[in-house]
């Protein structure tokens, strides 16, 4: 019976085939970590989706009905809730207009500011929300717009208030009516009511 017999090309060519196998099952190996990547991503993606259901769980056990009642007094009650915010904020969001909450909290924030960052503050605040290209632009005129960015350059605490009066109105007339006929205020208070009759 003949010897098998390998010439040093053959040989480099065996050791190269190995060396394939060897990078194949490498790249199956990556395969997989990319395939686990894509699935813990996708994941990630939902978690806030069932997070949300979550939260609302956990925050009935913090609300009372009494307290999703009082929201729909009036806007300023609803805002004056954490809770309340929170809940506006998630409709807000589901109707693309969470700049207005954004906008108002941040004036809110902006007036309890120390003299020496009013500056600082007033010029985020500008450049997110009023000025004519921000990324979270609030709906209001252009003559509102320029006297607002005039006060911003030369910030006191009361720079944002004809904005930020405009944008309440705008979500008391508008969005906060829609708020409470939603199935996000409805379905939380229903399940309140049904938690508390239990």
């Amino acid at each position: 019976m003949p010897g098998l017999f390998f010439s040093h090309n053959n040989m480099t060519e065996l050791n190269g085939r190995e060396d394939c196998k060897l990078a194949e099952g490498k790249i199956h190996k990556k395969k997989q970590k990319a395939f686990g990547a894509d699935l813990k991503n996708y994941l990630k993606c939902m978690v806030p989706h069932l997070e949300s259901g979550i939260k609302s769980n956990s925050r009935s056990i913090m609300l009372s009905a009494e307290e999703v009642i009082q929201w729909s007094q009036s806007l300023e009650k609803l805002l004056a809730s954490q809770s309340g915010q929170g809940v506006f904020r998630e409709f807000l969001k589901s109707e693309f207009s969470e700049e207005n909450i954004e906008f108002w909290l941040a004036c809110e924030d902006y007036k309890k500011t120390k003299s020496d960052h009013l500056h600082g503050k007033a010029e985020r605040i500008y450049e997110e929300f009023v000025q004519s290209d921000a990324i979270k632009q609030i709906n209001i005129d252009h003559q509102m717009r320029e006297a607002t960015a005039k006060r911003a350059q030369d910030p006191t605490h009361t720079s944002f208030d004809e904005a930020q009066k405009t944008v309440y109105i705008l979500m008391e007339r508008d969005s906060y009516p829609r708020f409470l006929k939603s199935k996000t205020y409805l379905n939380l208070l229903n399940q309140l009511q049904t938690n508390s009759s239990k």
